[in-house]
């Protein structure tokens, strides 16, 4: 008896462990607090992406008023399908939008800003991914709503779409700017 239990006990244990991944395939990745929230934005300083006419951003920048970062590259489908919709962000607010390149080449970034359209007021190159994740970004895109005092208050997984930038990203705005 004993002799069959162990024969079993790692089949049972890779059942177990199976069931436990495919219980959680589907999960909203946007479930996932950061622990940034409520916390000043890291250190950190971004020279301009070349070619976009936008100047980089640092820490220090963030300070003053209320500003949307969004982490994004010409290489990411999501970012394409979510671009108009900080277009729209842009002219419903005129919140401050900073855009976080990553990992691109400027040229690449340059060609898919001169085809979507460039809602940003300034542009960071994060060539070396270092600055992502200093902010807990898992992929591109990810948004974060950072108040006045440079406290980021809001964190969007994946790409905003209709429904989350009324439900979301909107009401995180207007909360960051009451306080």
């Amino acid at each position: 008896m004993t002799r069959i239990a162990l024969v079993l006990l790692p089949l049972v244990l890779l059942v177990a462990l199976l069931a436990v991944f495919a219980l959680n395939m589907d999960r909203d990745p946007s479930l996932v607090r950061s622990v940034l929230i409520d916390k000043p934005a890291p250190q950190f300083s971004l020279a301009a992406v070349p070619g976009t006419g936008r100047e980089g951003f640092d820490t220090a920048t963030l300070a003053g008023e209320v500003t949307v970062v969004n982490i994004f590259a010409s290489w990411c489908i999501p970012c394409r399908d979510e671009h108009p919709l900080l277009e729209v962000l842009k002219q419903r607010t005129g919140v401050r939008l900073f855009g976080m390149n990553q990992r691109d080449a400027a040229e690449n970034a340059v060609a898919f800003l001169a085809e979507l359209g460039n809602p940003y007021d300034r542009i960071g190159a994060d060539g070396d991914n270092r600055v992502s994740i200093d902010w807990g970004v898992y992929g591109v895109p990810e948004t974060f709503v950072v108040n006045a005092r440079g406290v980021i208050v809001y964190k969007h997984v994946g790409p905003i779409t209709p429904e989350s930038l009324e439900r979301e990203v909107l009401p995180a705005i207007a909360k960051a700017r009451a306080s």
